[in-house]
């Protein structure tokens, strides 16, 4: 790792398996608003969710590695699926600080319940690997309940935040938390922000629902205040979006999730035989 004068100046890598890591994204925009960001969404090999985690371990490497090949001061893994599969590799592996989303949400969740019972709403990947309950190891007190909850990933996608067919999905899955009498519910794939009206709803204001991606950016903005990494001067900060799928797509769904929060995006390759297409950006 150089002087951190030399490194203050360059951009904080974001990965994530495709879209619902721009939520992870906008929360750093709004904490770190001086930072310069690139994002990478492998949209061609996801979603990561029902994929093996030896599988997801590799690609997520794949992306991480691409990331610090362009010169990024931070890495942030914006996928609950990938930061259960590589953070402790990644921490091995890179001489960055390193934020990812399963414990900022599950000290969040802690530091919220008040009758020490939380529940995990995730994909199959996650719920599987059980990370979030190795992160509540160091609150045996807690009392968790994980459910995975597939088909909400293509109701962001594809823009549905609220209709019937949604509802009767989510009362479905969220059934298992409301028997569990859970006053916490972790919103653990970074898509779920998105539909956190309806899971209110379902839920009632008696739950009260932990941001993976908020506690995401809180975690980010304290790792690199404590590193001396971060700009505090205002500047005019970029965003840079990549996306190993077609760019057309990724910001057709992107500016649907957020507006116009994303722009210009152009399609790169990450796999292993593939050159590094760009130059260091920053």
């Amino acid at each position: 790792m150089g002087h951190v004068s030399d490194l203050l100046d360059r951009p904080i890598g974001v990965f994530d398996s495709g879209f619902g890591g721009l939520t992870v994204l906008r929360s750093l925009v709004e904490q770190l608003p001086n930072e310069d960001f690139i994002y990478l969404g492998d949209t061609a090999r996801a979603p990561y969710g029902p994929r093996s985690i030896a599988e997801v371990r590799r690609f997520a490497l794949q992306g991480l590695d691409f990331l610090v090949a362009q010169g990024v001061k931070a890495l942030v893994i914006a996928c609950n699926s990938a930061s259960s599969a590589v953070l402790r590799d990644a921490r091995e592996r890179y001489d960055v600080p390193i934020t990812e989303v399963v414990l900022p949400a599950a000290s969040r969740a802690v530091a919220a319940t008040r009758n020490s019972r939380v529940a995990v709403v995730a994909t199959e990947s996650t719920v599987n690997s059980r990370s979030y309950d190795d992160a509540f190891a160091i609150a045996p007190h807690i009392t968790l309940t994980a459910q995975a909850c597939p088909r909400f990933v293509e109701f962001v996608e594809a823009g549905i935040t609220g209709g019937d067919e949604l509802l009767t999905v989510a009362r479905e899955y969220l059934e298992p938390v409301i028997k569990a009498q859970a006053d916490t519910l972790i919103l653990g794939c970074t898509h779920y922000p998105l539909l956190s009206g309806v899971i209110s709803y379902v839920l009632g204001n008696g739950v009260t629902l932990v941001s993976s991606a908020e506690a995401c950016a809180q975690s980010t903005y304290a790792q690199l205040t404590q590193a001396g990494l971060l700009r505090h001067q205002p500047r005019e900060a970029t965003r840079t979006f990549l996306t190993t799928g077609d760019a057309t797509d990724f910001q057709g769904i992107g500016r649907r999730l957020l507006g116009g929060f994303v722009t210009d995006v152009r399609q790169v390759r990450i796999d292993a035989d593939s050159p590094q297409p760009l130059a260091p950006v920053g």
